[in-house]
């Protein structure tokens, strides 16, 4: 049986794009697509009507940087996902981790069985020195790091091609260049990613290769704004490892971004690169210093200044006993420390987020022709981003999930 349209009627809505509010709005659905919005008027006689005055409507969240299978374990992995969706998220971008466990939670939230955003994952390249690192045995757990379709070690004699189309065997949307890689070899990786259709997500620096080069390949997408200090460092970093011993130069950005990464920040504004910037990591993980929260603040607030498209990924998560997930605290840091307003921040966290997944020609709006991917809140984001947080129901691919089934645990 054909499933009825759905008009939410009444709403003021915020489309991801960025634009002013409309109130008095009519949102109408069909199956998992939407199908028109305008003015509030008449619907068709046959659709489900869901009165909405006084709330507000925006596209399903979207966090651009999540790891849930490093170590592979499922019911964590479903709290979290869980916990995700009833807080708004639609789809989360999954920059790693043992693909096999994430192809079937992938499957599993797209059947329905589990409530859950629609994943999209990459496979890591990375120089075979990286591949001591234990995180790598535990995302490949029965098998050897760095010889599998999703955690591969790259040198000069690696079959890329081969490797690249095991990846996308996978399952994988992108290759995720990572870390122990020079300059020719990421521009070889891109390369190879983009003619089979993959995009390539990177670190912002992988060492040796830094920021420049990396955008130089054609990055689509460049992870944690912190990175970007080691353009025009004076020590030059030549592994993943080595980094911890070689500070950033926080000298360099006391008073604004320096020549070398503002050349890089104009080249990503030219080819369209976003930075995923991951700027409230730096208050949840181990080994940051103030001096580094103050840096990584000040090259977000200069990408944002430079036009360079931000997205809003996290690289962590709340406890499971928090209300919301984390990227509720990332777009709050967005508007607190990045220089951006709650109307762009509902961008980075929405059309952004989608845009750096490779989903936003289907998500991240809301319009006609899109996945019905929704959320209503009882407050407006746009007077204060902290509004996110007053979920009352998300939609995803057309069904609702009522924030009221949800229990923090």
């Amino acid at each position: 049986m054909s499933p009825r349209p759905v008009a939410y009627r009444s709403v003021t809505l915020l489309d991801g794009h960025g634009g002013p509010a409309r109130e008095g709005t009519t949102v109408m659905t069909y199956g998992q697509e939407i199908v028109w919005l305008g003015p509030d008027g008449d619907v068709p006689p046959d659709a489900d009507v869901v009165d909405l005055t006084g709330r507000y409507m925006i596209p399903g969240l979207v966090d651009a940087h999540q790891h849930i299978a490093t170590p592979p374990d499922r019911v964590a992995a479903e709290k979290i996902l869980r916990r995700q969706l009833y807080g708004g998220i639609t789809l989360t971008r999954i920059l790693g981790d043992d693909l096999r466990q994430v192809a079937d939670l992938a499957r599993a939230s797209l059947t329905g069985e589990i409530p859950a955003p629609d994943l999209r994952t990459a496979a890591l390249f990375a120089g075979p020195s990286f591949f001591t690192d234990p995180r790598t045995a535990a995302a490949t757990r029965g098998a050897v790091p760095g010889e599998t379709p999703w955690m591969r070690a790259v040198t000069p004699g690696t079959d890329l091609p081969l490797a690249v189309a095991m990846a996308r065997g996978i399952g994988a949307t992108a290759v995720k260049i990572y870390a122990d890689l020079p300059a020719p070899l990421v521009h070889a990786i891109a390369a190879e990613a983009h003619r089979q259709g993959l995009a390539v997500w990177a670190h912002a620096a992988v060492f040796p290769a830094g920021p420049g080069d990396l955008v130089r390949a054609g990055a689509d997408v460049l992870s944690h704004a912190t990175l970007l200090a080691y353009e025009g460092a004076a020590t030059v970093v030549r592994s993943f490892a080595e980094r911890a011993a070689v500070p950033i130069e926080h000298h360099r950005f006391r008073s604004g971004a320096d020549a070398s990464v503002r050349d890089v920040l104009a080249a990503m504004r030219a080819n369209g690169t976003i930075l995923d910037a991951t700027g409230s990591l730096l208050a949840h993980a181990e080994g940051f210093t103030e001096d580094d929260a103050r840096t990584t603040a000040l090259l977000i607030r200069e990408a944002h200044r430079a036009g360079v498209e931000i997205c809003a990924g996290t690289d962590y998560e709340t406890p499971d006993e928090a209300a919301y997930p984390a990227l509720h605290d990332e777009a709050e840091y967005l508007v607190s420390e990045g220089g951006l307003t709650p109307a762009e921040a509902l961008r980075a966290a929405t059309l952004a987020g989608a845009r750096a997944a490779g989903e936003g020609a289907t998500r991240g709006s809301v319009e006609p022709g899109k996945l019905a991917d929704l959320v209503v809140l009882t407050a407006d984001p746009h007077a204060d981003i902290s509004n996110l947080r007053t979920v009352e129901t998300t939609i995803k691919r057309g069904v609702p999930y009522p924030r009221s089934r949800f229990e923090a645990r």
